[in-house]
C-alpha cells in the first residue's frame, strides 16, 4: 500500500534524523543543527504552506527565533533542546515585543515535546502561543502527515527522499551479505536440482552487452542456478 510505504519512509528518516542530532549534540558537533533549520523551514512549507525563511537573513544573531513567516504572521524555534525553561526564554526575548500579534511556535527536533505541551509557561509579552498545537515533535508531524491526501504524502515522501535519502548502509550491506553466505554455505552443492526449469534470458547476449570477460567462470557455475535461486 503506497501511503504505508511513503509513511513508514517519512517516519523512519525523521527519527534517524532526530538521533543523529541528540548523538552529535553530546559530542558537540553542532553543524547538523544549524542545517536542521534550513531542513524545517522547507519541510514545514510543504507540509503546512508556509512562507518561512530563516530570520538570520534578515536579522543576524537574532536570539531565540530561527524562522518567521511575515504572511502568515509565525514565528519558530527550531531546537535540540526541549526544556519549559528554554521555550520561556525565547517567550521573553526583546525581539518577542515587535512581533505581538504572531503566533509563537516551537519545534522539538530531537526528542519527544509531549510533555512541554502540558505545561503552563510565563508569556510577559503575551504572544499568541497554546503549548498544544503550537509544540511540534516527531509524533506530533507524524499525525498531521497521517490524515493528508496520498498525493501530498508523496510529495512530502519525495521532499524527505531528496533532503534525508542516503547512500547505501555499508555495514548493513556487509551484514546481509554474511547472512546470505552462511545460508548458501549450508547447502549441498554436489547435489544438483534438475527439476527446476532455468529461463535463460539470452545469457549470451547478456554477457556481451555487459562486457564480462571471464565467460568460462559463468558457464562452470551457471549448474549451481537452482540452489541459488
Amino acid at each position: 500500500m503506497n501511503r504505508q510505504r511513503y509513511f513508514d519512509y517519512i517516519g523512519g528518516k525523521l527519527n534517524i534524523l532526530s538521533r543523529r542530532i541528540e548523538t552529535n549534540g553530546k559530542l558537540n558537533f553542532l553543524d547538523i543543527h544549524s542545517h536542521s533549520e534550513n531542513f524545517y523551514l522547507h519541510f514545514f512549507n510543504l507540509l503546512y504552506g508556509y512562507e518561512l525563511v530563516n530570520l538570520n537573513r534578515k536579522l543576524q544573531n537574532v536570539e531565540a527565533i530561527d524562522l518567521i513567516d511575515d504572511k502568515n504572521k509565525i514565528l519558530i524555534q527550531v531546537s535540540a533542546t526541549s526544556t519549559k525553561q528554554k521555550i520561556e526564554s525565547a517567550l521573553s526575548k526583546d525581539i518577542i515585543k515587535n512581533h505581538t500579534d504572531y503566533t509563537f511556535k516551537f519545534i522539538s527536533i530531537s526528542k519527544d515535546a509531549s510533555g512541554l505541551k502540558k505545561n503552563n509557561y510565563v508569556n510577559p509579552h503575551s504572544i499568541k502561543f497554546i503549548p498544544q498545537q503550537d509544540i511540534y515533535d516527531i509524533a506530533t508531524i507524524l499525525n498531521d502527515i497521517r490524515s493528508k491526501k496520498i498525493d501530498e504524502i508523496k510529495a512530502i515522501y519525495e521532499f524527505i527522499k531528496e533532503e534525508l535519502g542516503v547512500e547505501v548502509d555499508i555495514v548493513k550491506l556487509d551484514s546481509n551479505l554474511a547472512t546470505i553466505i552462511n545460508i548458501l554455505s549450508k547447502e549441498q552443492w554436489d547435489e544438483t536440482d534438475h527439476t527446476m526449469t532455468i529461463n535463460s534470458f539470452e545469457i549470451e547476449r547478456k554477457i556481451t552487452f555487459n562486457e564480462l570477460k571471464n565467460k568460462s567462470y559463468i558457464k562452470e557455475y551457471c549448474l549451481y542456478h537452482p540452489r541459488v535461486d
